[in-house]
């Protein structure tokens, strides 16, 4: 609401929000006289006297934070009754994030995009294109004897995300991949067999189902991106180890979209060309 009001009007506008935000805390005169520190006969001037003027800027600060509003929205500087704090906390969270491959959260994330385009920074190689044998590697250590419950529910839930309608498109930097394939680093005692197995299924899914799943190659020394999930214009997942930062706002998750597609123009192996890249390194070992 940015065009100006005559202030007679914009004292009737105050008077009118601040007896709808009272109705809608189901507060009285008697209540907000007392949240506030003022006499009732104060708060019943405000609501019913037909003077033109204002209160001053305290008693407007104290009745929206006695009733959970902002004041611009009592004063009609904006359309949205929120505080500044129940705007953050709509629009930015912090879920918690376990150990847990495809968890209940991000499925739940997956079937509210459900036919919106999923652009996805891994924070390795995606769950959702590993084989079994590569889950159990991965992720026995940290779930132990839940291990083959958790993989079977992750299957399931891949299955839906694969058949949901929702293209793919995934950028994961060069690195990761010929990582794994030299089993350096984090991958680092991968067994032989596994790698060949993982980097065979990875040739006959990225070629499968293409072009719905895109995955691009690009190099982290010119580009860096964290782990991020953009689900459609719905929302963006920022991975940051225990938790998932979660943005709702357009705004944020335009920019993000942004970012990713940025990966993508600079990605030096296209999804196109990356089966041929992935018979490099299968060849390699073999």
């Amino acid at each position: 609401m940015n065009e100006k009001i005559d202030k007679r009007l914009r004292a009737d506008l105050f008077r009118t929000r601040l007896g709808e935000a009272m109705r809608l805390r189901q507060s009285n005169q008697s209540a907000l006289a007392r949240a506030i520190g003022v006499d009732r006969s104060t708060i019943s001037q405000l609501l019913k006297g037909p003077s033109a003027r204002l209160p001053n800027a305290q008693v407007v600060g104290e009745c929206a934070s006695a009733l959970g509003v902002s004041a611009d929205w009592l004063l009609g500087l904006t359309d949205r009754p929120e505080t500044t704090a129940d705007m953050l906390a709509n629009t930015l969270s912090l879920t918690e994030a376990p150990r847990a491959l495809v968890d209940e959260q991000i499925f739940q994330w997956h079937k509210e995009a459900a036919g919106y385009k999923i652009r996805h920074v891994p924070a390795g190689l995606p769950d959702m294109l590993k084989t079994r044998a590569m889950l159990e590697w991965e992720y026995a250590p940290h779930l132990g004897r839940s291990t083959d419950q958790a993989i079977g529910a992750s299957e399931d839930r891949m299955a839906w995300m694969r058949a949901a309608r929702s293209d793919y498109e995934i950028a994961l930097p060069i690195h990761e991949l010929e990582s794994f394939a030299r089993a350096e680093g984090y991958y680092r005692d991968l067994p032989l067999d596994l790698r060949r197995e993982q980097l065979d299924h990875l040739i006959t899914v990225t070629t499968q189902l293409y072009p719905s799943l895109r995955l691009y190659l690009f190099d982290a020394r010119r580009v860096y991106s964290a782990p991020v999930t953009i689900l459609g214009p719905l929302l963006a997942v920022i991975y940051i180890g225990r938790n998932y930062m979660v943005f709702r706002d357009t705004e944020r998750v335009q920019a993000l979209t942004l970012h990713f597609d940025h990966l993508l123009r600079e990605a030096d192996i296209t999804a196109r060309a990356l089966p041929e890249r992935l018979a490099e390194l299968r060849a390699a070992l073999g």
